[in-house]
């Protein structure tokens, strides 16, 4: 797993020589965090409308939603910074709906959490910013100055203690932020939006930085973000968030594979390769005269492709061609999809075939019509 060239040393150890406490458990599946029914609205909007979720000790989850769809409220009533309106915040056996403020601060030291715009002091040095949290729980001097150097060396930083915020690139920015997040030791890390800010090259460094600790210390690492590609490259299960409900939850690649609701396949049409511009460019909205239908269909064993194209090609109505066909790995799994065009022969036949193709492969896509 990718580190900073100087980072070899294995990222538990650093944290154990640092006094690190709950943070490098055992990947397992039992749940650290349970959202019960979580409801939560500001006057007339509702921003969580009955959100349940079950998150395993050691599992990245990633929350996926367009803007507006209640992912910054979520993830800020896991560490009670968002007050509910009702339902249950479970952290590590601890429902945090019934903690006074005392309590609830001693939960929050098992949180750790990274920021869109890294919130970092400008007038304190990376040491310092990566301390300000073990300051303010009154650890000593000398075992602050052990942790940051750690943490720091974790991280790839470990030559920046001195330098201040305003002389680093975006990408060392976000890694004092996730220093920082890990410097009271959490057993779960936050990520809101956490990568959004940066470019596409950085984005995977930290995203690469955050699988290493999710693999190494077990972490668990909750992340929100807009983008699929985010997902597909470090998250385990991924739930669909929209209009305050979760409407599509499960495996990264199942969800790539078999996207069962259409903000999902929108989600996911910028990670999934295109169709060839000149098909695209030929592709109406509209039926055409004579024309043909295009129609996608999405992963499935090899066999079931085949009762699929055996179905078409045994109806003489259909003339079905096959015009675009991928195949990826996501986690182990092939996904994939497989575009074909069958003669356009009206709106009941049309509904009739995808009836009968969704029945053998779960999802299928119309995306658009062509010229026969």
């Amino acid at each position: 797993m990718w580190l900073p060239d100087p980072v070899r040393q294995p990222a538990a150890a650093i944290l154990e020589a640092a006094g690190a406490r709950g943070i490098s458990e055992q990947v397992s599946t039992t749940p650290i965090l349970r959202l019960e029914s979580l409801h939560r609205a500001f006057g007339a909007v509702v921003a969580l409308d009955g959100v349940s979720l079950e998150i395993g000790r050691g599992e990245v989850f990633g929350i996926i939603g367009r803007s507006g769809a209640g992912k910054s409220t979520l993830i800020r009533t896991i560490n009670a910074l968002e007050k509910i309106d009702s339902g249950r915040v479970v952290v590590d056996g601890e429902d945090l709906t019934l903690l006074n403020e005392a309590g609830l601060n001693r939960v929050r030291r098992k949180i750790g959490m990274i920021f869109q715009h890294f919130n970092l002091l400008a007038m304190k040095t990376v040491f310092e910013n990566v301390e300000l949290p073990l300051k303010l729980a009154g650890q000593d001097r000398l075992s602050r100055a052990q942790r940051v150097e750690r943490l720091l060396e974790l991280v790839g930083l470990r030559d920046k203690a001195g330098t201040y915020p305003s002389k680093l690139s975006g990408g060392q920015k976000q890694r004092v932020g996730i220093a920082r997040a890990l410097a009271s030791g959490p057993s779960l890390l936050l990520s809101d939006e956490a990568t959004s800010a940066l470019d596409p090259e950085t984005t995977l460094s930290i995203l690469r930085l955050l699988k290493d600790l999710k693999e190494t210390l077990g972490v668990t690492i909750v992340l929100i973000t807009h983008e699929m590609s985010v997902i597909r490259e470090i998250c385990d299960r991924v739930a669909v968030l929209d209009h305050g409900r979760i409407v599509e939850q499960g495996t990264v690649w199942q969800v790539f594979g078999h996207p069962r609701t259409d903000l999902a396949r929108r989600l996911l049409r910028n990670v999934r390769p295109p169709l060839p511009q000149s098909l695209q460019r030929e592709i109406s909205p509209h039926p055409i005269p004579a024309g043909r239908t295009l129609l996608r269909i999405g992963s499935m064993e090899h066999d079931q492709y085949g009762t699929v194209l055996a179905r078409l090609t045994a109806d003489p109505r259909w003339h079905a061609r096959v015009v675009h066909a991928e195949v990826d790995q996501i986690a182990g799994h092939p996904v994939g999809t497989l575009t074909f065009s069958v003669a356009y022969r009206g709106e009941p036949a049309l509904q009739e075939l995808l009836a009968a193709i969704a029945s053998e492969s779960g999802e299928i896509e119309v995306l658009g019509h062509v010229n026969g």
